[in-house]
């Protein structure tokens, strides 16, 4: 079974989560963002939400952790949750 890192920032609106990956793109650090805008309890670590299996999360958040390209930011993904920028940092 595969297993991925990633790290992602959630907001309530796809406005803001827009206006959060326009910064990201022009340079602005994720872990800081992530502390200071995320709604999710993995804020604290700069989003970062460690490794996990497929099915650990909602199918959304799976689709792009396990077939998108990594280390590039994707987004906003709407759930049930908010909207999400998400960044896959390693599968294996």
């Amino acid at each position: 079974m595969p297993i991925a890192h990633a790290r992602h920032i959630l907001v309530k609106t796809q406005a803001q989560a827009e206006m959060l990956k326009q910064q990201l793109a022009n340079g602005a650090d994720f872990d800081r963002l992530a502390k200071k805008h995320s709604l999710c309890p993995s804020a604290k670590k700069g989003g970062d939400l460690g490794e996990f299996g497929p099915g650990k999360m909602v199918k959304a958040f799976d689709n792009i952790v396990f077939k998108k390209p990594l280390l590039t930011v994707h987004g906003p993904i709407k759930t049930k949750f908010g909207y999400h920028l998400i960044e896959t940092i390693y599968r294996r």
